[in-house]
């Protein structure tokens, strides 16, 4: 087989590509390759669909016609195993062999997984792709207690999902704490409280050791001696880049697949996105594995135009997360912990369930945490993608009242597209009313 385009993985960073190269090319070519049997889905939905909250159907990406209706090829449940560079070849595990002119590597992450006994036991599981949860589901008749090992937002996520689903469910943490590298101290217990309440034991400090029983899961052992009764496990520790087919080759590789500003990899015709690629983060100011769903989109959207011939740039991305768990909202981007608080301003605004958190460096905001009211985080959120100078509204940032009002003109008009000698917007009412409209 030959093609024009060749996209190794089929969720958002491929997905987009697709999009964009047949904006610009409709007739070039193009297969996509991927492991999973699935149509393209929803990858953050896989918990909904574990809940029972949505069918199959409901989580899809896009539309059982996409294929067909942007004239792709799609291999579902193909993995490739070797790329020839020089060649502009792929071959798959059947034996067949792709030739290709453009390349995009959206290949994603594959699970953490720890080093423990008793992981080849029936009821260990992960949490990362559909076939995960339709395999937990398939089991859940026999389980009434679980062991979710990880407190990030996947082991967070599959937490929540089993509790709908009637599961006692103990989480184990090896930091001091769930969600540690997304929230400071004070988020994380307002997270901690709310799961809590929801029947959760959290035991933080600790590994599980050892997943007991003979040939079923029956029991973890954490590192510590202490025994818990379970019938099921789920690791949901996190994702490493799959950077497999590009060891050996020419292909640079950090962390992840090295790309430039195009999501072009150092070889010609290669181009790499999502979770396997570390992109420009706006925060950092260079290259940066995040593993989350939009930034896998864009940098895809980007990769797909320049691959089909129409230059463009990534604009850099960050961690960004909008999540709610457990009837708690939050929001949270970028550097919202410091490991060196020196040169860091530090805002913060507590009351009950409500904790909010903006850190700014050299009068730019490059880190925010809002928990229980998110009302004005969008706008945080948008001052700090922009980096816009906040040297003047620094204090009033999480002001009960803060809004686009507060922002200088220029940046009203900006924002606004508001020609110059329109009239005078006076109150945060008529910004915010003309934003709407915009």
């Amino acid at each position: 087989m030959k093609t024009k385009y060749l996209i190794i993985g089929n969720s958002a960073g491929g997905i987009a590509a697709a999009e964009a190269i047949r904006e610009v090319d409709k007739k070039g070519a193009l297969v996509i390759v991927s492991d999973e049997a699935h149509h393209t889905y929803s990858r953050p939905l896989i918990s909904k669909y574990l809940s029972g909250e949505r069918h199959k159907e409901g989580i899809l990406f896009r539309p059982a016609s996409f294929y067909e209706d942007n004239n792709i090829t799609c291999l579902t449940g193909e993995r490739v195993d070797q790329l020839g560079i020089k060649e502009g070849s792929a071959r798959l595990e059947n034996g067949q062999t792709i030739g290709w002119q453009k390349l995009l590597l959206a290949t994603g992450g594959k699970p953490i997984m720890p080093r423990m006994k008793g992981m080849d036991k029936r009821g260990v599981f992960n949490f990362i792709t559909l076939n995960d949860a339709v395999e937990i589901d398939g089991y859940l008749e026999r389980v009434k207690r679980a062991v979710v090992i990880g407190g990030g937002l996947i082991g967070t996520s599959a937490t929540e999902a089993l509790v709908k689903r009637g599961i006692a469910v103990t989480v184990v943490e090896m930091k001091d704490r769930m969600l540690n590298t997304l929230l400071d101290e004070a988020t994380s217990r307002l997270a901690e409280t709310a799961v809590e309440k929801a029947g959760v034991s959290i035991i933080t400090g600790h590994t599980v050791a050892e997943v007991l029983g003979r040939g079923t899961v029956c029991g973890a052992v954490l590192d510590d001696g202490h025994e818990i009764a379970c019938e099921m496990v789920v690791v949901a520790i996190g994702v490493f880049p799959r950077v497999e087919l590009t060891q050996g080759t020419e292909i640079e590789i950090n962390r992840g697949i090295v790309v430039d500003k195009y999501m072009a990899t150092n070889v010609a015709g290669v181009y790499a996105c999502g979770d396997a690629a570390e992109a420009y983060d706006f925060v950092y100011g260079s290259g940066r594995l995040v593993s989350i769903w939009p930034n896998a989109y864009v940098g895809g959207r980007t990769a797909g135009y320049n691959m089909a011939g129409k230059k463009m740039e990534y604009a850099g991305g960050t961690a960004m997360n909008s999540i709610n768990y457990f009837g708690l909202d939050i929001v949270t981007a970028g550097l919202v912990m410091p490991a060196d608080v020196s040169g860091h301003e530090v805002f913060t605004k507590q009351n009950d369930s409500v904790y909010q958190r903006v850190v700014v460096k050299e009068n730019h905001i490059v880190g925010m945490a809002f928990i229980g009211d998110i009302e004005r985080s969008g706008i945080v959120f948008g001052l700090m993608r922009d980096r816009v100078d906040i040297s003047g509204i620094k204090e009033q940032l999480l002001a009960d009242d803060f809004g686009l009002a507060h922002l200088p003109p220029e940046l009203w008009r900006e924002r606004l597209a508001v020609p110059a000698g329109a009239r005078t917007v006076t109150s945060q009412e008529e910004v915010e009313e003309d934003y709407s409209s915009e």
